[in-house]
Formats: structure tokens, sequence, C-alpha cells
């Protein structure tokens, strides 16, 4: 699904800006690293729980997070 592949490339943008390591967001969402790395490579659907947590974390909209919008906020 496109949708998935958009949102974890935009994951893994945001995550850079901000010099974290995958196991950091990890630790952050109570996840294991492989599976916040299946998120990062498009590969599983997140709770809406945890979009709203990765928006609010990173300051954009949910709708960016998705490739639903180009505006970050």
């Amino acid at each position: 699904m496109e949708t998935l592949k958009i949102f974890g490339q935009r994951l893994r943008t945001l995550r850079e800006e901000k010099h974290l390591r995958q196991a950091d967001m990890a630790e952050a969402l109570q996840i294991t690293l492989v599976h916040y790395q299946r998120m990062e490579y498009g590969k599983v659907n997140i709770p809406s729980l945890t979009l709203c947590c990765l928006a609010d974390y990173f300051g954009v909209t949910t709708d960016y997070l998705l490739g639903r919008s180009e505006q970050r906020s």
C-alpha cells in the first residue's frame, strides 16, 4: 500500500531531522526495535493512537505523516 510507504519515509525523515536512532523511537513508543523498523519500511499498519502520538511528537499533522498533505502543520 502506497500510504504505508509514504508514512515510513516521512517517519524516517522526521526521526533523522531530530538526530534520533530507531532504537530511541522504539523505546519512546514502548515497542520493539523490529516493530519500529517495520513501521519505517512501510510493512505494518499502526494504531491511530500511535499515529497521533507521532504527529504530536514531531509537531506535524497526521495528514502529513500519511501523505495526504504536503504541509507539516
